[in-house]
């Protein structure tokens, strides 16, 4: 029974290709992983963040591939092996035969797992001639010492059973993508992607926790900086002037469906500023 849940699942995802089945079969194992953490009581102590979040929670079209997590509290020795046993026990109630590579190292922030998930109930509806294998690899990653400022909410999701997940709210998640333009080392399009779908709904930045994350890591790192709304405006749009759009383009491409493709002809430098001034409009409004 349980195996016929994934099946069904499955089918409601219509894939078209052998790589949108991909992505459709990480997303469920995706959901099966939270659902194992949270009966494991991982969310007692940590919440969940980035893409897949967004994904999973909010609705975003793309898909995602890791699962990102942040401590509430800041704790050096986190260790995912507590939660590891759980993982396996609920993936093997699924026809999953779970294999979890434990990368933690001591006194590392972010700490890491991969998760490797072979199905045994032949959950393929599409067939790839070339290996009939589905590439399931999840990585799972938690910042330990996280930036203070952050808003957490409570979510429930009911696939495969139901379950809670706790979150960082909207703002606090834009606040986290912020971060990540402005101070990851190469550009990322699912990262800009994400900055669309934050702009398009209209979700104001939690600037307390961007503060932090910006004073703690990146560039800006422990400089005296009045990280406020016209410096972050400021800073986007110098770091949209030297962005390779095509670059981006190509990123991002591989996780949407084909009618999402034609959206990236309008990934340029006048667009995103475009977007910028949409946010620096509405925060403005919001806040008179």
């Amino acid at each position: 029974m349980s195996v016929d849940i994934i099946q069904q699942k499955l089918l409601d995802y219509q894939c078209q290709s052998i790589l949108e089945q991909e992505h459709a079969l990480k997303e469920i194992a995706q959901e099966i992983a939270l659902m194992a953490l949270s009966r494991a009581e991982f969310f007692d102590v940590a919440a969940f963040q980035g893409g897949t979040c967004l994904r999973i929670l909010h609705g975003l079209e793309r898909f995602s591939e890791d699962l990102d997590f942040v401590l509430l509290k800041p704790h050096q020795h986190f260790d995912w092996e507590p939660y590891i046993k759980k993982m396996k026990e609920e993936f093997a109630a699924y026809g999953y035969i779970l294999d979890v590579t434990n990368k933690t190292k001591l006194n590392e922030t972010i700490q890491t797992a991969f998760l490797k998930a072979n199905s045994t109930g032949g959950l393929l509806i599409l067939k790839d001639s070339r290996t009939h294998q589905p590439k399931l690899q999840i990585k799972l990653e938690i910042d330990t010492n996280p930036p203070k400022g952050s808003a957490y909410e409570l979510n429930y999701l009911d696939f495969p059973l139901p379950y809670s997940v706790q979150t960082q709210d909207l703002p606090s998640l834009f606040a986290s993508k912020c971060h990540a333009l402005l101070c990851r080392k190469y550009t990322k399009g699912r990262d800009w992607y994400d900055f669309i779908w934050y702009v398009s709904r209209n979700i104001q930045i939690n600037f307390s926790l961007l503060s932090h994350a910006i004073f703690q890591a990146g560039p800006w790192c422990q400089q005296n900086i009045n990280i406020n709304p016209p410096w972050f405006f400021e800073q986007m749009e110098k770091k949209i002037c030297h962005i390779d759009w095509q670059h981006g383009k190509q990123d991002i491409a591989r996780f949407l469906r084909p009618r999402e493709l034609a959206s990236l002809e309008l990934w340029s430098k006048d667009f995103f500023i475009s977007r910028v001034e949409k946010l620096k409009h509405y925060s403005i409004v919001k806040n008179n």
